[in-house]
């Protein structure tokens, strides 16, 4: 979503999502979301947010090796994809434990 950050672009993006009727939307006291969210369904306060910020910190921070100039990061789609599958692999837990159940059985 391409804007300013105003009521304006968030009603563009509420309106992509507005269809989803059982969900609850938990924001910041950021001003615009008062006035475009339905207040049945608009709850204010970081209890709901925590969870949200700290999986957008880690994608954030594991993607981050695709756009620092260094010598460890390859352009490569094939790299980039490879990074890609791996990231996805450790942070889903079912994958994950498949990968790690396949490396622990070396050692049993």
């Amino acid at each position: 979503m391409v804007g300013g950050r105003d009521a304006a672009t968030f009603r563009r993006l509420y309106d992509k999502v507005k269809h989803l009727t059982d969900c609850i939307f938990y924001t910041d006291d950021w001003d615009a979301f008062a006035k475009v969210l339905p207040k049945e369904r608009h709850v204010i306060g970081k209890s709901g947010t925590v969870a949200i910020e700290r999986d957008n910190s880690n994608t954030r921070h594991h993607l981050g090796r695709m756009t620092r100039r260094t010598k460890i990061v390859s352009k490569k789609e094939q790299m980039v994809y490879g990074s890609m599958k791996r990231w996805l692999d450790f942070t889903t837990p079912d994958l994950f434990h498949h990968y790690q159940a396949k490396l622990l059985s070396i050692f049993r």
